[in-house]
């Protein structure tokens, strides 16, 4: 669907060169939500405006539905841009002109008919929760509202593939989570390809199939969410990890669990899908009589399924018995983590 092949992408400054993006291939499955993570400075806003040709690529080719974007120019490119909408962090809402007038825009500089421009706007209201505020300029808009015109018109000519540049970065959360909604449906429904950017994990773990990790102009780790949230390798990718599965009072319990006993392991136990769901710590003790502690624990919701993490303390003054217990987890298809081993077993 969308194929990144050796992509560069340098600028000319007054101090030099800067290479932004180094060398970056990349493949997007057609009808997939695919996330692009990394820290300020990485290089995403200028990955996600390559694709439609905002920026030009130093070298390196990119192509959607088969189509070399990089040799295209004038009205050539202007077609294939149809194909793809955008939305962006601050909406870029064009103030004078009411909701159904900002829908609409596009539509007019393609040439669509005054009628059939209407009709388009109509569905689209209706499409992202808008009905009865069509008339409404931007100011009066919350900032949600806003975001969902913003996607109404990137998809007013029906494109094949949805960009987002931090299109959640500007919400509070309640809000954000809303939109990442409306994106899964949209997603869905229409069967539409997203790219989308953040630096937030809550927003890849939400929706996305797969995730990118981008630093330093590099794809340093790509994969399955799941997978990537289940076996980070690279250390960034740890530290986004650890934005939703972890927290500073995570880490203050195991440290408080750690002073107090003398005997036993802490453990993080790692469950994705149908596991999430069964009663692991009940059958840990059915089949161990060891005490366990629940730590802390949290269970959330990806595009594959449940996914959770786990920290019990499994104390015993039998170091065979508490191999025992992670071994029959890890029989039960979980990852098990000896966060910390507490004062030697004597």
């Amino acid at each position: 669907m969308i194929r990144l092949d050796n992509i560069t992408k340098i600028y000319q400054t007054s101090n030099g060169p800067v290479e932004a993006l180094k060398d970056i291939s990349l493949d997007v499955k057609e009808g997939e939500i695919f996330g692009i993570i990394g820290y300020s400075g990485a290089g995403k806003s200028t990955l996600i405006r390559l694709i439609n040709l905002l920026e030009q690529p130093t070298s390196g080719s990119i192509k959607v539905h088969n189509q070399d974007l990089s040799q295209l120019t004038g009205k050539k490119l202007r077609k294939e841009r149809q194909k793809i909408g955008m939305i962006f962090q601050h909406f870029n809402l064009l103030w004078s002109r009411t909701v159904a007038e900002n829908i609409e825009f596009p539509l007019e500089i393609a040439g669509v008919p005054k009628k059939v421009r209407k009709e388009r706007v109509k569905e689209l209201i209706t499409l992202v929760g808008l009905d009865g505020r069509g008339k409404s300029y931007p100011s009066q808009l919350s900032g949600g509202q806003k975001q969902r015109v913003g996607i109404a018109r990137a998809l007013a000519n029906n494109p094949k593939v949805l960009l987002c540049d931090e299109a959640t970065s500007a919400l509070d959360p309640k809000t954000t989570n809303s939109i990442l909604k409306l994106l899964v449906e949209i997603n869905r429904n229409l069967g539409l390809t997203i790219v989308l950017i953040t630096h937030e994990m809550h927003v890849i773990q939400s929706i996305c199939h797969r995730v990118g990790v981008l630093d330093n102009g590099h794809i340093v780790e790509e994969g399955r969410v799941k997978d990537v949230f289940n076996h980070p390798k690279e250390d960034i990718t740890k530290e986004f990890v650890k934005q939703v599965n972890e927290s500073d009072e995570w880490a203050s319990l195991i440290e408080e669990i750690i002073s107090t006993h003398r005997s036993g392991k802490v453990v993080k136990l790692t469950f994705n899908g149908d596991i999430a769901e069964q009663p692991i710590v009940n059958d840990i003790y059915r089949d161990t009589s060891l005490t366990i502690n629940i730590v802390w624990g949290k269970i959330s919701h990806t595009q594959e399924g449940a996914l959770g993490t786990l920290v019990l303390h499994i104390d015993s003054d039998q170091e065979q018995n508490i191999e025992k217990a992670i071994d029959f987890v890890e029989s039960k298809g979980v990852l098990v983590e000896v966060i910390e081993h507490d004062a030697a077993i004597s």
